[in-house]
């Protein structure tokens, strides 16, 4: 089954700059083109929960790879529908298909695209990333992220996305003026259900403030003590 996306993409003076993908001991950053290097923000709105993570990636080390590979293959497929490219679904995989086959009406929804899988960054916050999209869906002006999952969720299971969300369009709205304040998650699960979530990026602001510094407190406290630990060696 071959599918073609018929999106529009608004035309703007935008001009996103290229960010220089690092890995720095398994964590991902970006250099700006200023030479700045940045943190993710996948990697600093997931660092409290990094160690349960990295256990249960330990523990399901298939799983771990199957669903990653599952949502680089979803991505892959909704970014090239929405970029009015020609889709061959018999090229996914039998949960790929279905996934996309679930998540499809809502990203009929969308309109307007303003970007898709984009670089961004904010010298404000000092984080980096690619935005899934930003576009009209419903009728709101949202940062929209697209999920696969096992099951279906939660809210309160998610927060993560939804401080993802918010870096985004703060980022976006500090690199172009352009002010995104809904956040769309949508969630198509194995179980067969696209979930919309939907939240306010002001409602996220503190709590990503919150999450921002816990990390750089976190890099801070271990410099100071590499660099107490190297003095301590030298004398």
């Amino acid at each position: 089954m071959i599918v073609v996306g018929n999106f529009h993409h608004v035309k703007t003076d935008l001009e996103l700059p290229n960010l220089e993908r690092l890995e720095v001991a398994g964590e991902r950053f970006y250099q700006t083109p200023d030479g700045r290097v940045y943190p993710s923000v996948t990697t600093v709105t997931g660092f409290e929960k990094r160690s349960f993570f990295a256990e249960w990636r330990r523990n399901n080390p298939t799983e771990s790879k199957r669903v990653c590979s599952r949502g680089n293959s979803l991505h892959s497929v909704v970014e090239k529908y929405l970029l009015n490219e020609r889709v061959d679904l018999s090229e996914l995989g039998d949960v790929e298909r279905d996934l996309f086959h679930t998540i499809k009406p809502e990203v009929d929804k969308i309109t307007n695209i303003y970007c898709l899988e984009s670089p961004l960054y904010s010298r404000t916050l000092q984080l980096a990333g690619r935005v899934d999209c930003i576009a009209m869906h419903e009728g709101k002006l949202a940062v929209i992220d697209f999920k696969g999952s096992t099951r279906n969720k939660k809210k309160s299971e998610i927060e993560n996305y939804f401080l993802q969300a918010s870096a985004y369009s703060m980022m976006f709205q500090e690199m172009t003026g352009i002010k995104v304040p809904d956040i769309k998650i949508l969630l198509a699960s194995e179980e067969g259900i696209c979930q919309v979530f939907e939240d306010k990026v002001i409602n996220n602001v503190g709590r990503l403030k919150e999450v921002i510094d816990t990390y750089f407190d976190y890099i801070r406290n271990m410099r100071n003590n590499n660099e107490a630990t190297t003095t301590r060696r030298s004398e």
